[in-house]
């Protein structure tokens, strides 16, 4: 069991309530005599408290465990900085797939967390490179979807795409989805995509209105090399997102690589956690039947 001594805590301003249970969490961490760093942004949100702190980016460097606040948004914002570092998520958003303790429950939640009552899983990232002229370069990772789209234009863009070096399709649409099965419930379920179970490796490719009635979602091993290459007469210059983050515009011709990431982001749960209540959660799925009686 990891002793959780540091603690980083880090929020996101845009959602209601977040100064609030970062107050909150602040006073309960501090009740159980842990040290608590700070990431920039926060400590400026909340003031300067007088605790210490540190970039975003540096912040796992100097905790066991990392306490988000936010919505689901905030957390994939974070988990790109984090490592091999145990993340929670306080649900300060509107769905909350990532972050599903309840501030209500805060100080029994965390308080669990603390005295090493919670269930663990690993999450894999995907890493996206970009190819042109001879040269490539990382330009993103992400733990739910990385997209090719118009960008600004409402216009199709054509592209190849390869699997493994196999040849799939040509197509024309509204771009592609590359996603995990963490993003399974995100974009990609928006455009038709399946959910799949978090703990599967596989990668779901999710067209995005494509001009073709006969293009559907594409679930594939989650070891796969997917090749994306842009139409080398693509008057448009097509934008590529990591997590709704923009990280590349494509040009005629660019290829792009993606593939999974060698780490992992390891998320931490209450103890009754499961993906499926999230679901029925987050989803509004039918609960049990009620038992007619005898």
């Amino acid at each position: 069991m990891t002793d959780f001594s540091n603690i980083g805590v880090t929020g996101r301003r845009g959602h209601d309530g977040v100064v609030e249970t970062l107050h909150r969490l602040l006073a309960f961490l501090q009740s159980q005599r842990r040290s608590v760093i700070l990431d920039e942004d926060t400590a400026a949100m909340l003031g300067s408290p007088g605790i210490r702190c540190t970039p975003v980016a540096e912040l796992a460097q100097h905790c066991e465990l990392v306490i988000v606040v936010g919505g689901d948004g905030s957390l994939l914002h974070v988990a790109k900085h984090v490592g091999d570092t145990p993340v929670i998520g306080v649900n300060r958003g509107r769905l909350g797939f990532l972050t599903d303790v309840l501030p209500d429950e805060l100080e029994q939640r965390i308080g669990e967390v603390l005295a090493g009552k919670y269930l663990s899983e690993e999450r894999f990232l995907l890493e996206v490179e970009a190819l042109r002229g001879g040269g490539r370069k990382t330009v993103g990772r992400a733990l739910n979807d990385a997209v090719l789209h118009p960008g600004r234009f409402s216009q199709m863009i054509s592209f190849e795409l390869f699997i493994n070096g196999q040849f799939v399709h040509s197509q024309e649409s509204d771009g592609l989805i590359v996603a995990t099965p963490t993003g399974s419930t995100a974009y990609a379920l928006s455009a038709g995509g399946p959910i799949m179970h978090p703990q599967l490796d596989a990668l779901v490719l999710a067209p995005m209105h494509p001009h073709s009635l006969s293009s559907r979602p594409l679930v594939v091993d989650g070891n796969s090399e997917l090749r994306i290459v842009v139409a080398a007469r693509q008057e448009l210059e097509p934008q590529l997102s990591c997590d709704g983050q923009v990280c590349h515009t494509a040009r005629a011709g660019d290829e792009i690589v993606v593939r999974k990431h060698s780490s992992c982001l390891k998320l931490i749960h209450p103890v009754d956690y499961t993906s499926y209540q999230a679901c029925r959660s987050k989803l509004g799925w039918g609960s049990r039947l009620a038992k007619s009686d005898d």
